[in-house]
């Protein structure tokens, strides 16, 4: 009898055992991050810390099942004891673009800002969605680092641009990136905030915009025909300065397109004729060269 009460405590204690045990890996699943605080105590702090960690957020991975949203097979980790008897899901190099993104867009895919992102640039260059944010992050939008910096980590064409003498206050902090590009896709070319490029720049140049009674060609075809986007070495972000670039169209008629023969140097006074290339610019004149509402031949060639 004894013999057999023995048994019963025996096989009550490995029922315990199991169910005790079973409980602590389902509680992973479920999101009782305190088995990973136990080993990744730091990751665990920065999490708190992101916008992921946010009890605020509904949908939120704190409000969902903690760590394992993002990182699987967490209940296998922690029975095989961490390190690598089973790996969780990570982020890292090694891991298919695409296949750490769909991880993000499980839960993002249905954000408004990243609705292009299968026609966008980055995706078809194998950018991940880890290559620029962070899931720990505390920054905004979750970002690796400052934005301009990101971009700049990849773009250093862009970066050399943005150093020349004339260009958009983006590195004033002035501007973001974002505040022409859709890192994210878009059905404007180059990934901008627009359908084309002039109603981009209307955006903060309104006064160029017009309508005007006597409309300038190439402003009214594109901004970049006259101006860099980015920077340039010439006032007013422009392409070339003063009258090269105007010369480029119009080298045909009225004013010669020899600015800086010997007859056009700096040789006698300023009465002889021979002085031309002392302020010597288009704009001296015409002034209102994006469109002029002027009367009559005064507004056909925007002059001032």
């Amino acid at each position: 009898m004894r013999r057999f009460i023995y048994i019963r405590w025996f096989i009550f204690l490995i029922m315990l055992i199991f169910l005790h045990s079973n409980n602590a890996f389902s509680n992973v699943n479920r999101g009782d991050m305190e088995a990973c605080k136990g080993c990744h105590e730091d990751y665990y702090k920065s999490f708190l810390e992101s916008i992921h960690g946010k009890k605020s957020i509904s949908g939120s991975p704190i409000n969902n099942e903690g760590c394992v949203t993002c990182h699987t097979n967490g209940a296998m980790h922690v029975e095989k004891g961490g390190g690598k008897g089973v790996e969780v899901f990570s982020f890292g190099k090694k891991v298919d673009p695409e296949e750490k993104s769909a991880k993000c867009l499980f839960c993002h895919g249905e954000s408004k800002a990243v609705a292009f992102w299968e026609m966008s640039k980055h995706k078809s260059n194998g950018v991940a969605c880890t290559d620029c944010h962070y899931i720990h992050s505390k920054r905004e939008k979750g970002l690796i680092a400052k934005e301009r910096d990101l971009c700049y980590s990849c773009h250093k064409d862009i970066k050399m641009q943005f150093n020349k003498q004339s260009h958009h206050p983006v590195n004033e902090d002035k501007m973001k990136c974002s505040s022409c590009h859709t890192p994210h896709g878009g059905f404007g070319q180059k990934m901008i905030l627009a359908d084309a490029v002039n109603e981009l720049c209307y955006n903060c140049h309104a006064e160029k915009r017009g309508p005007f009674m006597y409309e300038h060609s190439p402003v009214e075809e594109n901004c970049l025909n006259c101006h860099s986007v980015h920077g340039s070495n010439h006032n007013r972000m422009l392409s070339k300065k003063q009258p090269l670039l105007c010369q480029s169209c119009h080298d045909w008629n009225l004013h010669p397109g020899t600015p800086y023969t010997s007859f056009e140097s700096f040789v006698g006074g300023a009465t002889s004729g021979k002085n031309r290339q002392i302020g010597r610019g288009c704009l001296n004149c015409h002034s209102n060269i994006h469109g002029s509402n002027g009367p009559s031949t005064r507004g056909l060639r925007f002059v001032r």
